[in-house]
């Protein structure tokens, strides 16, 4: 028989274009129609790892992608949100939810594929609720999902004609790990297990692969979907690159215990097919699911021995920014109020700690153009803004009870400063924003430009720890000498401006650099008004600024 093989490599190409758009569309439309909460679905349902695992199931679910569910984890652990411990319980998961793509793809409606895919389009075209735009979202995914796998299968259906594809896949039930490798190396390419097991389904579909030979690469498949997260952390935290080497090592012990045990679970395999009717490609789901969960069956007692072998692997701190709160005790808040109160004062202390880090790793950042200050100073950011919601609702619930006159005060200071620290996360975001703006941009400022950003980012910061400090001890004279450099602040402002506006006259500094140097400065100037505000609230003299 005679193969075209142009047409076969278009179709198969065109085909798994489509299919990857499917899984891309199908993900989004589920995530938004679900509510773009999964994060904090992650956060709050993974208190140990069994719930671990259940949240990694339903967010991979909802994602259609294990990858998105790993990065989200990864996030979480980076944040402090979620232990080491707590995130392989996701990842067990994410690796069953994952399996809920070659389900879909094993049910035979490729023949209505099309009029899905119209069905999805009209919805997203002509219906204006973004409810049901978001629904016409997921089916134009799962329609496209049908139609690229349609035209993958007839681009594959040649395959089992010629000579050199068969005698592969004979060498693949040989030796499986031939069959690891190539779907190990397979899914690396594409960036996506879900489409090479697609593509496997397809193959058994039209008879160009035998179940045999189809497990190694199907195990090889789970392998080469964790290089993504591998790539991912690349020069990332160390938290990062724990979680991700966890992925990988979780994928590889599953295999090699399956694949020692081959010839028996080809054989379960089998049997489950005749006894259940599955059709080839559900067959492969099967196979695909049983496997996923059995490794999280074998290996989830172990979740604590992973934790430390991972520890191990990748020594180093953890240079992590803890979103939540460490000194809030609910417990307090009716046994003892007063306890309570010092443990909010220890934490927005801590808190103006964060906001004093943040104001240094954007100096930095300003000056060194690293995205390593950047990226630190946008989670300290995200700190303060998870902190100011934390700590204002645990003042709130204290506003209604006991207190002496002093400690009222003391509660009424502690709510305001929370609100100005926050604010001061948001100018400091506002700078690394321009930052970004001025490295994309390629806007340079002059060399006297940074001299005087630079002094007054040092007074900035000088004035803003001064005022943590008067808020922490509640010393007057503290709280004065921040009003004092805040005044230096403004009049350095003043200054800075009439400078910059010479040097914009006499032609040395160009009028994008001169915005960006206005802006950086005006933002310096509010954090010195905030900086005052928390004074004031020391001195018993708020006014806001």
């Amino acid at each position: 028989m005679d193969v075209n093989l142009q047409a076969m490599i278009f179709e198969f190409v065109g085909g798994l274009g489509i299919f990857l758009l499917g899984i891309k569309y199908l993900g989004e439309g589920l995530q938004k129609t679900a509510g773009d909460r999964l994060q904090s679905i992650l956060d709050k349902t993974t208190s140990n790892p069994f719930m671990g695992v259940l949240a990694g199931i339903f967010v991979t679910i909802l994602l259609q992608t294990s990858t998105g569910t790993t990065v989200l984890t990864i996030g979480l652990v980076n944040a402090g949100f979620m232990t080491l411990r707590q995130s392989i319980g996701v990842i067990m998961g994410a690796n069953i939810g994952t399996t809920m793509t070659a389900f879909i793809i094993g049910i035979e409606i490729k023949e209505y594929a099309l009029p899905i895919l119209a069905v999805g389009a009209l919805m997203l075209f002509f219906l204006k609720s973004n409810r049901l735009t978001n629904i016409g979202l997921t089916i134009f995914g799962f329609g496209s999902l049908f139609f690229g796998l349609d035209l993958m299968s007839s681009g594959l259906k040649p395959l089992r004609d010629i000579q050199m594809f068969h005698e592969l896949t004979v060498s693949m039930s040989d030796v499986p790990l031939l069959g690891v490798a190539i779907g190990t190396l397979f899914t690396v390419i594409v960036q996506s297990s879900s489409a090479t097991i697609g593509i496997l389904q397809s193959l058994m579909a039209e008879g160009a692969i035998e179940l045999k030979a189809a497990l190694p690469v199907l195990f090889g498949d789970n392998i080469g979907t964790t290089i993504t997260a591998v790539i991912a952390s690349i020069g990332a935290t160390v938290a990062a690159r724990r979680a991700a080497l966890t992925h990988v090592i979780f994928n590889v012990i599953g295999t090699v215990i399956v694949v020692s045990f081959l010839g028996f679970y080809t054989i379960l395999i089998s049997n489950i097919q005749t006894w259940l009717d599955l059709n080839p490609a559900m067959t492969i789901a099967f196979a695909h699911g049983i496997f996923n969960v059995l490794n999280t069956l074998i290996q989830f007692p172990f979740i604590g021995f992973l934790a430390l072998l991972v520890t191990k692997l990748v020594p180093g701190e953890d240079a992590t920014v803890k979103y939540k709160p460490q000194h809030l005790d609910p417990i307090f808040i009716n046994q003892s109020p007063s306890i309570a109160l010092d443990q909010a004062k220890s934490e927005v202390v801590h808190m103006g700690e964060y906001a004093i880090k943040g104001l240094e790793e954007t100096s930095m950042y300003l000056n060194n153009n690293s995205q390593k200050n950047a990226d630190m100073a946008l989670q300290l950011e995200g700190a303060l803004n998870n902190l100011d919601r934390e700590i204002t609702s645990y003042l709130v619930e204290l506003s209604g009870k006991h207190f002496s006159e002093n400690e009222r005060n003391n509660h009424s200071t502690l709510i305001n400063s929370v609100r100005d620290i926050e604010r001061i996360g948001d100018h400091f975001e506002n700078i690394v924003e321009l930052v970004n703006y001025k490295i994309s941009n390629k806007v340079d400022i002059t060399e006297q430009g940074m001299i005087d950003l630079n002094n007054m980012f040092d007074l900035t910061i000088s004035t803003v720890k001064e005022a943590i400090r008067a808020l922490d001890e509640m010393d007057r004279e503290a709280a004065l000498s921040v009003i004092q450099k805040e005044n230096e602040i403004d009049k350095m402002e003043r200054n800075y401006r009439k400078k910059h506006i010479i040097r914009l006259n006499e032609g040395v500094c160009s009028g994008t650099a001169g915005i960006v140097f206005a802006d950086i400065i005006s933002n310096l100037e509010r954090v010195g008004d905030h900086a005052v505000n928390i004074a004031d609230e020391v001195l018993g003299e708020r006014q806001t600024h």
